[in-house]
């Protein structure tokens, strides 16, 4: 017994490791990339602990949203990182992202589930998102979950060619999109307390804006 949890854990800090190194190799490459993944990643995990998932699911999720942007690496330096808007075919570059991500994490079997999460972290509840346009429950719930808190920091961080949302437009916006670009379960499991936990803890403007 005591030999199976030194191999249990030692596979797990092992998968850590890893883990540690793609967010690493990320960072420098993209600088906001860090404090995004990090806000998304926290964010993702208050959610699935307000819909009172498993602590297994939570973790599987809470790592997946830590590795959602991973498929940024396979971008080119001056669209990842353009001060402007993005033209048409640029934009068609940065929406590669989830595949690429999906293919460097399905090479680990152990990352195979956070992988299809990664990968469907820009669908629509609607089936009008990307690359599979994937509908409903279709998309795995850890991606739904993401694709939430993804938007929540997008919007309420400062951008070179807009302003920050402020987070009462931000709610308002989720609200307007229920049952269309996000899952209206989860929306309604996003309580007004976690509303004003992340207003509190992410309205830093030192922390939200990019360079």
């Amino acid at each position: 017994m005591i030999h199976w949890i030194t191999k249990h854990l030692s596979n797990y800090n092992l998968l850590h490791d890893v883990i540690e190194c793609l967010i690493a190799a990320l960072e420098a490459k993209d600088i906001y990339t860090s404090g995004h993944s990090n806000r998304v990643a926290d964010m993702s995990y208050d959610i699935c602990r307000s819909l009172g998932l498993s602590a297994s699911d939570t973790d599987r999720i809470h790592i997946a949203a830590h590795l959602h942007d991973i498929g940024k690496i396979g971008i080119q330096d001056q669209v990842l990182n353009k001060k402007g808007k993005l033209l048409p075919h640029e934009w068609s570059q940065i929406e590669r992202h989830p595949e690429i991500g999906y293919t460097i994490l399905f090479k680990s079997k152990k990352l195979t589930n956070i992988a299809y999460i990664v990968l469907s972290h820009h669908e629509r509840w609607d089936g009008k998102g990307y690359p599979r346009g994937l509908k409903g429950d279709s998309i795995p719930l850890g991606a739904r979950i993401i694709a939430i808190s993804d938007s929540i920091d997008a919007m309420t961080s400062q951008r070179p060619y807009r302003k920050a949302f402020t987070w009462d437009e931000c709610q308002a916006e989720i609200v307007v999109n229920k049952g269309a670009q996000f899952d209206p379960v989860i929306v309604d499991a996003i309580s007004q307390s976690l509303w004003t936990k992340w207003q509190k803890a992410y309205s830093e403007p030192a922390e939200k804006n990019i360079s």
